[in-house]
């Protein structure tokens, strides 16, 4: 396979960059955290007018002609920078309405690009514990349209959502269904995650939707669900590859300043050989990162998910090496909210249990890479 990337790819990867560095160093990063929505609608905008939120979705489907790399480019330097925006469950989105019901949804879609809506999905469960398959909200036909009963549990983007795309079980299967925050009987419970990125709870008490909130063929979401999770699956992996880069490299210039019986604790070989261990990791899932997005363009739905949990488990353990050794090679100042390194770390361990825990990705390996 050729990695190099084209020259519009460099193009997006300049123009991320620049933003970090204009306006998303750390000081900036924690103002944007502490704010009541935890995200800067300017920064929104500079994301939609210059075509980020539309990158990644295919000129068919209403984007900019891009795919799986492009959004990995972004949520690479995302990470990076660890931006707070809900531009994952933003990708996740799209992701799910071009494959369910392109046509029927082009508004949106649109809409969305241009950062004029934001819609997000709502799908996990408490219960099912990262389990994608499983779904208790119910949808029952209530006159020419649909109650729905239930409870979403840690939705990204909800905090800061117009509307959810919720699933729900009918009797023809799993159903999907486009439902305004404000819609009566919805209840959004907003809060801020040990990363500092914003999600919401969602309960459904007789929430009641017209026929026309229908997303898709009744019964028939879940293969477009499933898509749409394993591109958010791999989005965050890009992001986890970014964020672990640069963990990286301020524990190595950590290491170069801080003095020790007289010397940089960087000349330690037992420090120096943890860094490369640190390094192996971080190359190590970038190369199966590169794997993932191969399979993420196939028709192929089963070696799509093989692809896809064998990056996700990868890249979770390479995220738990990397972010706990940068927190012990900085010692007692890594844990501090002050310090950046300890937000990387965080960030690592909640992209670690986002769309699936490694446990669950492991059992998906294992049913359908053995499957006789």
């Amino acid at each position: 396979m050729d990695f190099t990337p084209t020259a519009e790819q460099d193009a997006l990867v300049d123009s991320v960059r620049r933003f970090r560095a204009r306006e998303y160093d750390f000081e900036a990063r924690r103002t944007v955290i502490l704010s009541p929505d935890g995200m800067r609608e300017a920064h929104w905008a500079t994301f939609a007018e210059l075509g980020w939120l539309g990158a990644g979705l295919s000129e068919a489907a209403g984007g900019y002609g891009g795919g799986p790399i492009e959004t990995a480019l972004i949520c690479d330097e995302f990470g990076r920078g660890l931006v707070v925006e809900p531009f994952v469950a933003h990708v996740v989105a799209l992701e799910a309405l071009a494959a369910l019901a392109p046509d029927a949804r082009a508004d949106n879609i649109a809409a969305m690009i241009a950062g004029e809506a934001r819609l997000v999905l709502a799908h996990y469960e408490a219960a099912g514990r990262g389990d994608a398959d499983h779904v208790e909200t119910r949808a029952e036909l209530h006159g020419t349209g649909f109650r729905l009963a239930g409870a979403k549990a840690l939705v990204a983007g909800g905090a800061q959502a117009g509307g959810f795309l919720v699933s729900a079980r009918d009797g023809a299967g799993i159903s999907l269904f486009l439902v305004p925050a404000d819609t009566p009987g919805l209840t959004v419970r907003r809060y801020r995650t040990l990363d500092n990125h914003r999600v919401a709870d969602l309960d459904l008490d007789g929430v009641e939707v017209g026929g026309d909130a229908l997303v898709g063929l009744r019964g028939g979401a879940m293969p477009g669900i499933a898509r749409a999770l394993d591109h958010g699956a791999v989005a965050t992996c890009a992001e986890a590859v970014g964020a672990m880069d640069a963990a990286l490299w301020i524990t190595r210039d950590y290491l170069r300043t801080r003095q020790q019986f007289g010397t940089a604790i960087g000349q330690f070989q037992a420090l120096q050989h943890r860094m490369a261990d640190m390094l192996i990791e971080l190359e190590l899932s970038r190369s199966i990162l590169y794997h993932a997005l191969a399979v993420l363009m196939r028709d192929d739905p089963a070696e799509r998910a093989i692809g896809v949990s064998a990056a996700k488990v990868k890249i979770a353990d390479a995220a738990a090496v990397v972010g706990g050794q940068a927190i012990q090679l900085h010692g007692g100042i890594g844990v501090t909210e002050e310090h950046a390194i300890g937000h990387y770390y965080r960030r690592l361990y909640v992209i670690a249990r986002s769309f699936g825990t490694v446990d669950t990705h492991l059992e998906r390996y294992r049913a359908l890479a053995f499957a006789s």
